[in-house]
C-alpha cells in the first residue's frame, strides 16, 4: 500500500477531499469509483485526468471501479455546462460504451480478484426502476432546497438557457449511483473532477440519510492551459484517444507542442514517472530548453500508454520526416489515409498524370501547374537561395524536369519551401 492522497498531492492533482478520507484509505485496500458518461464513441484527453486518478488509485493498492453511464448518458450532467446536451438513443449509447470499455482496458488492470479494476454500467440498476420507486426510495431523502443550493444548478438557473427538470434530476441519479455501489460493491469513495463535487456530496448525503452510512469524496483539479485556451482542444477540435479520430502522430504532436509552463504541470499529471525522475528531467530541460526534453518525455510516455510503442515509433518517424531528416523509405510504408492525416492542413494541388508523364520543368510545375509560388521569378529566386526541395532533395535549377519517375507511392510529390512550408502534389 502507498499513500494515494499524497500521490495526488505532490503531482498537483488534488482539489478537495472530505474529512477522514485520507485516514480511511490508509487503513487498507478500499474500493472507489469514477463515472464516465458516454457522450461520444471515444474518450478524449479531457478524460485523462480521471483515468490517471484511477491508475494511481489501483497502483496504491486500492480497487478501482469505472462506472460507465449507460443510464446517465441518456440524461446529461449540467455541471460545467451552459446548455443542455443533446439526448442520445439507447443504440448510440451502447456503441459509445463499447468504445469506452476498449480504451479503459488499455490503462487499467481488469484481472479478476484482488484489486483488479471492475467496470459497471448504471443502466444495470436503473433499467428496471420506475419513476415511483425512484421518487420514493431516492427523492424523499434529498430536499429541493439542498439541490437548489448546488453551484451547478445556480449557474444554470441564472443563465439564459435555464435548467430542464431532466438535468435537475441528474444529481439525484448520480447520488443513487454512489449509494448503489456503496451498498452492493462496498465502494466507499467517489472521485471526479472538481466540477463534480456537488454531485458527489449528494451521494454521500443520500448514503447518510437513507442508511446512516459513511462515504467519502475526492476531487481533482480541472486542467487549464497557461494561455487560457481550453485543455484538450485544438484548431481541428478535440484530441481523442481513438486512433481513428486522432492519429497517434497528431496525438504525439499535441503533447510535444505544449508550452514549458504547461509541460511542467502535465508531466506530473499524465505520466507515471516518479518525483525524482521528473525533477531530473526538469534540470536537463532548463539547461537546454530548445531541446524540449520535458515535452518529448511527456509525449513519448502518454503516446505509448494510449496507443503502443509501435504507434510512438511511427509518430516519431513522421515528425522526423516532416521536420528533420526522415527518409523516403519511411514514406513508402504509409497508407493513403496516413498520408492524408500527416498532410492535413498542408496546401495540396492536383497534377495531371498525362502531363507529368511528358515531363514538367520545376518553374512550370511550381508556378503554373500549381500555386506553390506566385511566379516563375519567385521560383528562380528561391531555388538560387537553396530554399526549394522536392521529395527531400534540393532543387538547383529551375529547368530541372520532373516526371512520373519522381512519384512517391505512385501518387505524390512533396514540395518543401524553406524549412517548414510543405506542399503536397497529388497526381490524378
Amino acid at each position: 500500500m502507498t499513500n494515494f492522497v499524497e500521490e495526488l498531492r505532490w503531482r498537483g492533482m488534488l482539489q478537495d477531499m472530505m474529512p477522514g478520507t485520507e485516514e480511511k484509505l490508509n487503513e487498507g485496500m478500499t474500493s472507489g469509483y469514477i463515472g464516465f458518461d458516454p457522450t461520444a464513441d471515444s474518450l478524449h484527453i479531457g478524460h485523462l485526468t480521471q483515468i490517471m486518478t484511477l491508475i494511481h488509485f489501483q497502483r496504491a493498492g486500492h480497487k478501482p471501479y469505472a462506472l460507465v453511464g449507460g443510464a446517465t448518458g441518456m440524461v446529461g450532467d449540467p455541471s460545467g455546462k451552459s446548455d443542455e446536451r443533446n439526448l442520445q438513443t439507447e443504440e448510440i449509447i451502447e456503441l459509445y460504451l463499447a468504445g469506452m470499455k476498449r480504451q479503459l482496458s488499455k490503462f487499467l488492470n481488469f484481472e479478476e480478484g484482488g484489486n483488479g479494476a471492475v467496470m459497471v454500467n448504471n443502466a444495470d440498476w436503473f433499467r428496471d426502476m420506475n419513476l415511483f420507486t425512484f421518487i420514493r426510495d431516492v427523492g424523499k431523502h434529498i430536499t429541493v432546497n439542498y439541490m437548489m443550493a448546488k453551484d451547478s444548478v445556480k449557474r444554470r438557473l441564472e443563465g439564459d438557457s435555464g435548467l430542464s427538470f431532466t438535468e435537475f434530476c441528474y444529481q439525484l441519479i448520480q447520488g443513487y449511483d454512489f449509494y448503489y455501489l456503496w451498498k452492493n460493491k462496498n465502494c466507499l469513495i467517489q472521485m471526479g473532477g472538481s466540477d463534480q463535487w456537488g454531485n458527489i456530496v449528494t451521494g454521500t448525503e443520500l448514503i447518510r440519510r437513507k442508511d446512516a452510512g459513511t462515504a467519502f469524496a475526492i476531487t481533482t483539479q480541472l486542467i487549464k492551459k497557461a494561455d487560457g485556451t481550453k485543455f484538450g482542444k485544438t484548431e481541428s477540435g478535440a484530441v481523442w484517444l481513438d486512433p481513428e479520430k486522432t492519429s497517434p502522430y497528431k496525438y504525439y504532436q499535441f503533447w510535444l507542442n505544449a508550452s514549458d509552463e504547461d509541460t511542467k504541470k502535465w508531466i506530473r499529471i499524465f505520466t507515471l514517472k516518479t518525483k525524482e525522475e521528473i525533477e531530473a528531467l526538469e534540470v536537463e530541460h532548463d539547461a537546454a530548453p530548445h531541446m524540449r526534453i520535458l515535452q518529448k518525455a511527456l509525449a513519448e510516455d502518454i503516446t505509448i500508454r494510449t496507443h503502443s510503442e509501435e504507434a510512438l515509433e511511427t509518430a516519431i518517424k513522421t515528425s522526423d520526416f516532416l521536420f528533420g531528416n526522415g527518409s523516403l523509405e519511411f514514406f513508402a510504408t504509409l497508407s493513403d489515409v496516413q498520408v492524408k492525416e500527416i498532410f492535413e492542413g498542408v496546401p495540396q494541388f492536383p497534377v495531371s498524370r498525362n502531363e507529368l508523364e511528358q515531363g514538367i520543368d520545376a518553374a512550370t510545375l511550381l508556378a503554373e501547374k500549381t500555386s506553390v509560388f506566385p511566379s516563375k521569378g519567385e521560383v528562380k529566386k528561391t531555388i538560387q537561395g537553396g530554399g526549394v526541395s522536392v521529395n527531400k532533395e534540393k532543387i538547383k535549377e529551375m529547368t530541372a524536369v520532373f516526371n512520373t519517375d519522381h512519384l512517391l507511392n505512385n501518387k505524390y510529390i512533396i514540395v518543401q519551401k524553406g524549412k517548414k512550408n510543405y506542399f503536397l502534389l497529388i497526381v490524378e
